[in-house]
């Protein structure tokens, strides 16, 4: 059954809710006004000594009494909306749906399967920090609904360029790969702050008299075939089954497996360990999922929702419960959603979201939670259907309370296993099963030690983790030093993505291993190189998936496309899935 757009049962009740929050916004955004104009990010203080302004005192002083007054004046009507709103939320649905119609079925439907049995599915996952603006600045970030914007064309600008799949031409074949953005060409962007040098690919623009958005073209699609000039890998020994498959996912080499072409890896793609990877100025062509993370401000959400509706016809935003509706307390009241924010290319058939109840401190303002979702792919040879899930999380922040964010990870294992135990049907084939999202820990802080042993990672696999305690050597960490979110090595995606690939430059603008508390840190060991944190993370499962289906990683991708505008480095993943010819035809 298809989701409904609303998250209402009807339309009155959805009518009660837009006239309370009407009566709400003037008061929230007088507030937030009062704090935003009080505290100013690191650019901002910066263009005002270039330009010799010295008037910034006098704005704060008139610009707080003023909005004060406002605020006072308004909070009446706010408590009048809040009857309205607050009673409300015991029947909301926690997410609103938004689905568009596609120009074409290749749109959202996947054809690899259904002619040949194999498929290349990618993936991406970001932190955005769109909170309201005051609240942002705090993060040394503001301006969220102009960032909000911006984010969103960047994101579609990069994800509808050209996929050049590149062919390697050998008797015994090596696959597809899919190189750098690096090899397209580029043209000058549209400004926002101190990012106005970013290169972005040529892609069709034009002018909708309703909309505006970016056109996507028919055919984003080009084949180049190239010769493959590195030798076969013999095969590795076949490691114990009792093993750890995090810890082992670098040493199980397949019989036929073969690195990827020099004509790749010259334009940007490297590989170690069988895992391609990329430090990338743009987002991935052809993403299919995305996950946004910390998207709690609404409108933010509605511009995020028109800028990438071109190119994901299913959006899922505004999740989460608000006020004290179960599961939560009323000692835990529910400001802001749980900031998370899917958008799928595929159809989404089932979506069920679950707030976390252990939240603590600040974190317990907002419902963060796990969002579980079952998308469809197409169908196969024998007409099946081909359905694949997908989850999003975003853990407890605080830093020294892994004990919450522990068993949190316990409720995201039972409450996937619960939604695929009741949405899974038996003549489906199931291709790929992944989780993402900001888990606020990493794999290299002493701090983080009983989060990196959680058994979680026995079952989905991390292909950037050599085991607990340890990243794989060519791993970048994604959390940004936000003081220095500005600096001319860090705030346009080519000058990010030249600081990440210089271990050195990394130091300077990525965030430290955390060390455990009274004990010094020691890091890293000796002769071996130097990783910030990794807290956003890309996992995939195989154990769940249809036992006719192989999985591969294609490429792994740092990026940087959006310098400037979050203190997160979004992470992209590429799968490649190869279901069994023999048993395909059963």
């Amino acid at each position: 059954m298809a989701l409904q757009v609303s998250p209402f049962p009807n339309g009155c009740v959805a009518g009660l809710h837009d006239v309370g929050w009407v009566f709400i916004l003037p008061c929230f955004w007088f507030l937030d006004r009062l704090i935003a104009v009080c505290k100013s990010t690191t650019l901002e203080r910066t263009q005002r000594l270039e330009q010799e302004c010295y008037l910034q005192p006098l704005k704060v002083f008139f610009g707080s009494i003023i909005f004060f007054i406002l605020f006072l004046a308004t909070a009446p009507l706010a408590l009048l909306g809040f009857l309205f709103w607050a009673p409300l939320q015991a029947c909301r649905r926690p997410f609103y749906y938004h689905r568009k119609t596609p120009s074409s079925p290749e749109m959202e439907t996947h054809r690899g399967f259904e002619l040949v049995g194999k498929a290349s599915f990618g993936f991406a996952t970001a932190n955005l920090c769109l909170l309201p603006d005051s609240l942002a600045r705090f993060n040394n970030l503001g301006h969220t609904q102009h960032r909000a914007a911006t984010i969103g064309q960047r994101i579609v600008q990069g994800v509808c360029r050209p996929h050049i799949r590149i062919f390697v031409d050998s008797p015994s074949s090596c696959g597809t790969l899919s190189p750098s953005g690096s090899i397209l060409p580029t043209v000058t962007s549209s400004t926002y702050g101190a990012t106005d040098r970013q290169a972005l690919p040529t892609v069709n623009h034009h002018s909708d008299s309703d909309e505006g958005h970016v056109s996507i073209p028919k055919s984003n699609s080009y084949v180049v075939q190239v010769p493959c000039d590195d030798t076969e890998e013999p095969p590795s020994e076949s490691p114990s089954p009792l093993l750890n498959s995090n810890q082992n996912s670098n040493l199980q080499g397949r019989t036929g497996h073969r690195r990827a072409p020099r004509a790749l890896l010259s334009q940007g793609l490297r590989q170690q360990e069988d895992v391609p990877w990329e430090v990338s100025s743009l987002f991935p062509a052809n993403v299919d999922i995305l996950c946004l993370e910390e998207v709690f401000d609404k409108r933010a959400a509605q511009k995020l929702t028109q800028a990438l509706r071109p190119m994901f016809g299913h959006i899922l935003y505004d999740i989460g419960v608000y006020a004290c509706q179960p599961p939560c307390r009323c000692s835990s009241f529910k400001f802001f959603n749980s900031g998370l924010f899917l958008a799928s290319r595929f159809p989404v058939l089932e979506a069920q979201y679950h707030c976390f109840s252990n939240s603590r401190g600040e974190d317990a303002l907002a419902a963060k939670g796990l969002l579980s979702a079952k998308v469809l792919i197409g169908q196969n040879k024998k007409q099946k259907e081909v359905v694949g899930y997908f989850n999003c999380t975003h853990l407890h922040a605080p830093e020294g309370e892994g004990e919450i964010r522990c068993e949190q990870l316990n409720m995201v294992t039972k409450w996937i296993g619960d939604f695929q135990a009741a949405n899974r049907l038996p003549d489906e084939e199931v291709v790929f099963d992944v989780l993402c999202g900001d888990f606020n820990f990493d794999n290299c802080s002493p701090d983080d030690t009983l989060e990196q042993n959680h058994c979680l990672f026995e079952e989905y696999r991390d292909p950037c983790r050599a085991g607990p305690g340890k990243e794989k050597p060519w791993v970048i960490g994604t959390l940004l030093e936000q003081p220095t979110l500005y600096g001319d090595d860090v705030n346009t995606p080519e000058s990010l993505q030249r600081t990440l690939e210089r271990e050195e430059l990394r130091k300077q603008y990525i965030s430290p291993p955390v060390p455990a508390e009274g004990s010094p840190l020691v890091y890293p060991e000796t002769d071996q190189p130097w990783i910030g944190r990794r807290i956003d993370y890309i996992l995939y499962r195989e154990s769940s998936i249809s036992k006719h289906c192989r999985t591969e990683i294609e490429e792994v991708t740092f990026i940087t496309q959006l310098a400037g505008l979050t203190d997160h480095i979004p992470v992209g993943l590429r799968l490649n899935v190869t279901m069994d010819s023999d048993c395909a035809d059963e």
